[in-house]
């Protein structure tokens, strides 16, 4: 079983400066999670695609409930892998992202796709996918629930974080970003997180193999 999600967004900004702001969001003030970030590969093909590949390292606090699935000395940083393909031609950005370790107690991979908007002139649309699954016998559906309610989190920062990078390169104030705050994760996630708890602590107390 996996969590789908889904949504759309029209960014009031073209195209060609939400591209340009997308390869330099980062550091902004809503992505203080996002520690490193490394081009590993990067190519011009002959039909003028520019494709990257990028090696992000993330943290995330973890709740507490999440802590004995972990094994002592493990590390909590989370390395991302961002496939991205630039088509200047059909004026369309797709960004392929999934993470490389923690796999076992959760996997997100999502698709991003940023198109020049046919219908509303200097307009962006925004299609963003992903898919949450876990691999942790008796509580994968709880663990999505947190996940699904985290990955709503961070893109919503996410999309603030580009936000402020369109502001700065168009010469705005980013002030008023700044006091838009994120929204919490709903009462079903939170619900979702007592339970996840509970059985935790429920459970019999055997070493996380998965992870060694």
């Amino acid at each position: 079983m996996v969590k789908y999600f889904c949504n759309t967004a029209d960014i009031k900004s073209t195209w060609d400066h939400v591209v340009s702001a997308f390869w330099q969001r980062y550091p902004n003030p809503f992505s203080t999670h996002v520690l490193t970030e490394d081009v590993v590969y990067r190519e011009v093909t002959a039909d003028r695609r520019l494709l990257s590949r990028r090696l992000l390292m993330k943290t995330n606090r973890l709740p507490r409930w999440a802590e004995r699935f972990f094994p002592s000395g493990m590390s909590r940083c989370v390395y991302i892998v961002e496939d991205s393909i630039v088509d200047p031609v059909n004026r369309s950005l797709t960004i392929y992202t999934w993470n490389l370790n923690h796999t076992t107690l959760m996997s997100v991979e999502e698709r991003c796709v940023f198109r020049d908007s046919a219908e509303q002139p200097a307009t962006t649309h925004l299609k963003r996918e992903a898919w949450i699954s876990s691999s942790i016998f008796g509580f994968s559906k709880p663990i999505q629930e947190f996940g699904l309610a985290r990955f709503k989190s961070n893109q919503a920062k996410a999309m603030k974080g580009l936000e402020y990078a369109l502001s700065n390169l168009q010469g705005e104030a980013p002030q008023r970003l700044l006091r838009d705050p994120v929204k919490p994760a709903s009462e079903k996630a939170k619900e979702a997180a007592r339970t996840l708890a509970s059985a935790a602590a429920a459970a019999p107390q055997a070493p996380p193999r998965q992870f060694l």
